[in-house]
């Protein structure tokens, strides 16, 4: 198989990597070094991008390591030029303290440091459970990065030692779509139910639109865990792909904005 390679060396988690495609459509994939050396030799591998149509496209980087991407157009015709490069980290802002962060000679008994300057927003907060991870969440999540989007996914958001309720609640108050992957799993978690009730409020409050994704699960048991997600338009991972349901997705929120 014919394709090009571009070794971007060490990159840390959270670096973004463009890619620039001029003339036809190609598969873009960025892989660990382990991931590529399988792709190299035909075997099965993970990667993050896939089928690039829209140029360019930003993949972020999901662990620390060796990174390399790849372009090629197996099952795909034409020719396509592309070139790679890794995006500078953005600076912090900066913002002027409030005299109330000022030391003061007078004691003041309420105290609250804890404020977070910087609260980022999300296009869409992925509530799924972790078995479903492989097969669908984690795909769906570069995909939908592929697409332009901004995602609040758990892979991409929480660090060592984050608190998981603080930063489900950071992303769920900060993103404008809910995705929600129902599954057998999905239903017998408490921190999918908690992420499911947080979502709920925004929809009946205007502030959030939900979107499902039925992932092996029967119509029949959606309406026996929700009636009111059953009765929500949604995808079934068994008659669209994981590409075709993130584009769709990026159509809806695009065309909402």
């Amino acid at each position: 198989m014919n394709y090009l390679v571009y070794d971007l060396g060490q990159l840390k988690n959270g670096q973004r990597v463009q890619v620039t495609l001029s003339g036809s459509a190609a598969n873009v994939r960025l892989m660990d070094s382990s991931n590529y050396q399988s792709y190299k030799s035909g075997r099965s591998h993970r990667y993050a991008g896939g089928l690039i149509t829209r140029s360019p496209v930003v993949l972020g980087v999901p662990s620390s390591g060796h990174w390399y991407v790849t372009v090629d157009m197996q099952g795909l015709r034409g020719t396509v030029k592309s070139s790679v490069r890794v995006l500078p980290s953005a600076l912090p802002q900066y913002t002027e303290p409030s005299l109330s962060t000022v030391p003061s000679l007078v004691q003041r008994e309420e105290s609250n440091l804890n404020i977070d300057h910087f609260s980022k927003s999300y296009d869409v907060f992925i509530s799924h459970a972790s078995e479903d991870k492989d097969e669908v969440v984690r795909p769906l999540a570069y995909a939908l990065q592929a697409e332009g989007l901004s995602v609040w996914y758990d892979e991409f958001e929480m660090k060592i030692g984050d608190s998981l309720r603080r930063k489900i609640d950071k992303g769920l108050a900060n993103s404008r779509f809910g995705i929600v992957v129902l599954s057998k799993k999905y239903k017998k978690k408490g921190w999918t139910n908690y992420e499911l009730d947080g979502i709920i409020t925004k929809v009946v409050t205007g502030e959030q639109i939900v979107l499902p994704i039925w992932h092996n699960i029967t119509k029949k048991e959606v309406i026996d865990f929700s009636p009111s997600l059953a009765d929500k338009l949604a995808r079934n991972t068994s008659a669209y792909t994981v590409e075709e349901i993130a584009s769709e997705i990026a159509d809806v929120i695009n065309t909402s904005q």
